[in-house]
């Protein structure tokens, strides 16, 4: 069956979601959502703008649609002002499933660092492999939150490049703040190319930090 997309605008995300949903005569569970734009209200309804989104028709009866439940279950019980949707199924074992949280409260599950965020990935991944059509999953699924992660991934590679620049020009060490494994890893790759700097990781458990080492002349 050919994949039918459509891009939507309406007052808010919510809205134009629920107006492709009609469209395409699916469910919520039924569409992968791209969010293009929040919009903006304008002041008494000037400057304003409709949010829009990008959405897909999927087959999602496979771990994303479980993962999408889940998420969905766990925002009720917890009372906020966000809903989930799938923005990615997993199309193979590089691309793992990518639940999105979209909503006027979605802000606060991020949490400090992302910490909030990161557990609540940890806590939908295992209720996960206690289903057993998914225990044998080789990628967990990914929680995201109006594309938090992608912001995070581009300001920390800005960061070490920034970071890169002075080691190269004063010749000494830069020690970065502790960093969980996913964080660190995003600044070994972004300076992996680099032929002024090398990066090592140092110190224990929380505390663990990323060196980024000026080359030798």
């Amino acid at each position: 069956m050919e994949e039918q997309s459509l891009e939507i605008t309406g007052k808010t995300v919510e809205e134009a979601i629920e107006i492709a949903t009609l469209e395409l005569g699916v469910g919520r569970e039924g569409v992968a959502v791209d969010v293009v734009s929040h919009g903006r209200s304008g002041i008494l309804g000037i400057g304003s703008e409709p949010a829009k989104v990008r959405v897909r028709r999927i087959d999602a009866n496979g771990i994303a649609g479980d993962a999408l439940s889940i998420v969905s279950r766990i925002l009720k019980s917890l009372d906020v002002i966000a809903l989930a949707s799938i923005r990615s199924i997993g199309a193979d074992e590089n691309e793992p499933a990518v639940i999105d949280i979209q909503g006027e409260d979605a802000g606060l599950l991020i949490g400090k660092r992302g910490e909030t965020l990161r557990s609540l990935q940890m806590l939908v991944n295992m209720m996960l492999s206690q289903q057993t059509d998914h225990q044998s999953s080789r990628m967990p699924v990914i929680l995201d939150i109006e594309h938090y992660r992608k912001r995070k991934e581009r300001n920390l590679q800005r960061l070490a490049e920034k970071m890169a620049n002075r080691a190269s020009e004063t010749g000494n060490s830069v020690e970065l703040e502790s960093m969980n494994a996913s964080d660190r890893r995003i600044v070994h790759m972004a300076l992996s190319s680099s032929k002024s700097v090398t990066t090592e990781s140092k110190g224990e458990g929380q505390n663990r930090r990323v060196m980024i080492i000026p080359s030798k002349k």
